[in-house]
């Protein structure tokens, strides 16, 4: 077996010609191109798209699927049973969908290639700012639960392992669930989180992708035939109350949101109708909607009203089919971790150099003193919060909330404000759309010449990095 390597050159821990995250696997979408009018191929060079139809739906369901998924059972029950969560999912799903639609289309006519340049160019400064942040909060809370679920998975693994009684809880201090979590951490996630890249991945990112289809067919599969010692909770038909129905819109949104990378994602297609995409993102939502679907609905009917926030805590530790869903689940973690790290860290480098007001180029001497930094923040932060944090179902009810603002808030704006504009020749060449109040935006020129939409060229190549795992 060839012997694989994963960031042995030293090179790649220090600095960059291209500074910071700027280093491609796909073009950036951030160069400038000139405005491209729908159903109009690429010129040969840069900004061209490589993606098929087929292989937009599969990164679509790989950016929705994930962990989200160990909370459905829970949703369901909260919803108040399996008629009010398939009938929630089924009402969000339009939405849902809408949502990505519109993001084409508002991508397309400011010609902008990453959710947040769109709110730049469409909304303006102060919601594109707004719009940045909220991607970084939302990044660092996921990495929070990511640290939960590693914990959870460890502590039946490590029960099993041990020898201990169901619930006994750890007897010593190496089985000890903070400091499991802790060396997890710093022996695997830290190291993958420093590197300036995340190619690396694309292979992990598969396994994961595999590891979650996994966890639904064991979970489906327990349901058809469960084992004996394990007794239901009490199965609600009804909700309680309308407002029970909606306390489960978090995990949904939490589940569902890929609008962030849906828009590079349109763009990295060989043709880049709003059409086509429209057909893309409903067949990528409904694989989604059946793998969420049967584990939230399979997993609530085993456990009823007693299971847990994160579904797989239900089972017995000593179940091996189970054992295994819990080994993918904490591989697909260990490789979400970096990748949402990168987003986020992407966005406070943007901030931090506009704010600074100097371009990438210019600030390359102290990336790596810069981004080594932020790197140590942020996992501490998000380590000691996990630590102390033992609740999956708390931490998704506040990032589900932020996933809301991706799937609806922003979209919608971004519907309303194009709708009062219409298009104008712009100087040199570029595209202007103009609104009342003399408020407008405009197509980047190959120039770059003033006025163009400010962009984060960190952020952006996070983005386009994303969408090559």
């Amino acid at each position: 077996m060839a012997q694989v390597s994963i960031n042995n050159d030293l090179g790649e821990w220090g600095l960059s010609t291209d500074s910071g995250e700027r280093a491609r696997l796909l073009q950036s979408p951030c160069v400038d191109t000139a405005p491209k009018s729908e159903g109009e191929a690429s010129p040969e060079g840069l900004g061209r798209g490589t993606t098929s139809t087929i292989g937009a739906i599969f990164i679509v369901v790989n950016a929705c699927l994930g962990a989200g998924l160990l909370n459905f059972p829970a949703a369901f029950s909260t919803a108040g049973g399996v008629a009010a969560g398939i009938t929630l999912q089924m009402g969000m799903l339009v939405f849902i969908i809408s949502g990505l639609v519109i993001l084409a289309y508002c991508s397309q006519a400011s010609n902008e290639r990453t959710y947040q340049e769109v709110v730049w160019a469409v909304c303006g400064k102060l919601t594109g700012v707004l719009c940045e942040v909220t991607i970084a909060i939302y990044t660092f809370g996921t990495c929070i639960a990511f640290l939960i679920i590693i914990g959870d998975q460890q502590d039946k693994i490590i029960a099993v392992m041990a020898k201990e009684p169901e619930g006994a809880g750890s007897s010593s201090w190496y089985t000890d669930r903070k400091f499991t979590i802790s060396l997890t951490a710093f022996l695997f996630i830290l190291p993958l989180s420093i590197p300036r890249e995340i190619g690396f991945q694309k292979y992990a990112s598969f396994l994961s992708v595999v590891g979650t289809w996994y966890v639904t067919a064991i979970i489906i599969i327990k349901y058809i035939w469960p084992d004996k010692e394990m007794t239901p909770g009490d199965i609600l038909t009804r909700p309680a109350s309308w407002v029970a129905v909606f306390n489960a819109m978090p995990t949904i949104c939490f589940g569902f949101q890929c609008h962030v990378s849906s828009v590079p994602v349109f763009n990295s297609m060989r043709q880049p109708k709003v059409k086509t995409w429209g057909g893309v993102v409903t067949a990528a939502m409904v694989i989604a909607l059946a793998v969420y679907m049967g584990t939230g609905i399979c997993g609530f009917l085993t456990f009823g009203a007693a299971v847990d926030p994160d579904v797989l805590l239900s089972y017995p530790s000593e179940d091996m089919a189970v054992a295994v869903a819990r080994a993918f689940i904490i591989l697909s973690v260990l490789t979400s971790y970096p990748i949402l790290h990168f987003c986020g860290r992407a966005v406070i480098e943007g901030l931090w150099l506009r704010y600074q007001g100097m371009p990438v180029e210019e600030d390359v001497g102290r990336e790596r003193r810069r981004r080594m930094l932020q790197t140590l923040v942020w996992f501490l932060l998000t380590l000691l919060l996990a630590l102390f944090i033992p609740d999956i179902g708390k931490v998704i009810s506040v990032i589900g909330g932020l996933a809301a603002c991706f799937i609806f808030v922003f979209p919608g704006i971004r519907l309303v404000q194009p709708s009062t504009a219409q298009r104008v020749p712009g100087p040199g060449g570029s595209t202007q759309m103009q609104r009342s109040g003399d408020l407008s935006f405009r197509h980047k020129s190959a120039t770059g010449s003033p006025g163009s939409a400010p962009t984060c060229p960190t952020l952006s190549s996070a983005c386009t990095q994303l969408i090559s795992l």
